[in-house]
């Protein structure tokens, strides 16, 4: 076993765990006590970052172990929890790229952060293009189905 503890908190205007309409949440990164300024200094000179989070709401009865329809759609295939995204994840985890938009000494403004309000933030580290999948991305036909108002 090992553990981590939260580096900062979401702070936005999402109080319920909703699957679409993200796209326009303006969110802040506000780090604990524990951090300085120092820590997140040039984090503004990058358009985008990685936020690691912890999906701190999701009941572990409603973990998912084995394969689903995702978003219980029976028109999808079923497909195990790590192909797809969904947040009854094993071990909690979320991880989403956002735009980078100011900041402000330890607090961060992003936009396009798929977590609530007061969800714990693991770990946040800068897109570069070095890190990028080289050529062309795939995914399944049903991805873009669902994905459809995630986004708006």
């Amino acid at each position: 076993m090992f553990s981590v503890k939260p580096v900062a908190y979401v702070r936005n205007s999402r109080e319920v765990i909703e699957d679409d309409y993200w796209g326009n949440i303006v969110s802040t990164i506000e780090l604990t006590s524990e951090f300085s300024e120092e820590s997140v200094q040039g984090i503004e000179d990058f358009s985008h970052l990685e936020v690691i989070f912890y999906f701190n709401q999701v009941n572990d009865d409603n973990i998912q172990f084995d394969a689903r329809h995702p978003r219980n759609n029976k028109e999808y295939p079923k497909v195990g929890i790590f192909a797809q995204r969904g947040k009854n994840r094993p071990n909690k985890l979320g991880l989403t790229t956002v735009e980078v938009l100011k900041r402000e000494g330890k607090i961060i403004y992003i936009k396009g952060l798929d977590a609530i309000n007061g969800t714990p933030v693991l770990d946040l580290k800068p897109v570069m293009k070095e890190f990028a999948p080289k050529g062309e991305t795939k995914q399944p036909y049903w991805v873009s189905d669902l994905m459809k108002e995630y986004w708006e």
